[in-house]
């Protein structure tokens, strides 16, 4: 790729039901793309799987958005519960497409929120469909800019990220400090399912540690930059150096990604 242009991010439309959902969240993500130096590619619900593979083909990167749905559980074999939300099946499809190419061609992925909890289940991993009450306010929402904590391992991609951002409100001092041998990094929060079983290919990277409810998993491949993270980035760059540097870090990787050779692409 030209290094002169900006790497294109494929993003899907979060939802093809709630449609005033998609229109309130959907330019939320686009920005914090832009912001990084990214260009915006949207994948509209609505396309053809051929329109849809001719818009991923010109991609670099893929960032799959939170949702109001709830992943099917038929496809990580659970029955349905009581407070689980109804599916998406279009939004599913699109994912899967996104995240076929992505995996067999090594393009960057960012999972956020919906967005973490599909990589992982595409991956064959499990979810919880419904965190219980907790002292922990996981559904906090949007209004409330710092719901809980999350600690990272600092040894993951998510720590390498992490681990250098200063605090924007307190020069010289860490976003997310080293406590107990760990990263401790304040989050928003907005969400009732959780990760449960990570996927193949995944790692648990970070947890709530009131609770120990999932908070981030990132890809096991060498070389592949695959991050799906529950908290949402893309409501906090204004506030948050963390949130600005995980999506340059992501944009970054897309920018220097390069198209794989047949045989690497196989397997």
């Amino acid at each position: 790729m030209n290094q002169r242009m900006k790497p294109r991010i494929a993003l899907p439309i979060p939802n093809s039901i709630d449609l005033a959902y998609s229109e309130r969240a959907y330019p939320v993500y686009a920005q914090a793309i832009t912001e990084a130096g990214g260009e915006v590619v949207t994948i509209p619900l609505t396309a053809s799987q051929k329109e849809i593979a001719d818009l991923i083909n010109s991609c670099q990167g893929v960032l799959l958005p939170g949702s109001p749905a709830d992943t099917n559980p038929q496809k990580y074999g659970a029955e349905r519960e009581p407070e689980t939300e109804d599916s998406d099946p279009v939004r599913e499809s699109v994912d899967e497409l996104l995240l076929q190419d992505a995996h067999n061609l090594h393009k960057p992925i960012l999972g956020i929120c919906y967005g973490a909890q599909s990589l992982n289940v595409w991956r064959t991993g499990t979810l919880i469909q419904h965190v219980m009450p907790m002292p922990v306010n996981h559904p906090a929402g949007k209004k409330v800019a710092i719901a809980h904590t999350a600690v990272i391992a600092p040894d993951s991609l998510l720590g390498s990220i992490v681990a250098p951002v200063e605090n924007q409100d307190a020069p010289g001092t860490p976003e997310a400090p080293l406590e107990d041998k760990f990263l401790k990094l304040p989050v928003n929060s907005s969400h009732h399912q959780a990760i449960g079983i990570a996927g193949d290919g995944l790692r648990i990277v970070a947890r709530c540690p009131q609770d120990n409810v999932v908070e981030a998993v990132e890809g096991t491949a060498p070389g592949h930059f695959v991050l799906g993270i529950q908290w949402h980035p893309e409501r906090s760059t204004g506030i948050s150096a963390v949130s600005r540097a995980i999506f340059d870090r992501f944009v970054k990787e897309a920018a220097s990604w390069k198209p794989r050779t047949v045989s690497e692409s196989v397997g």
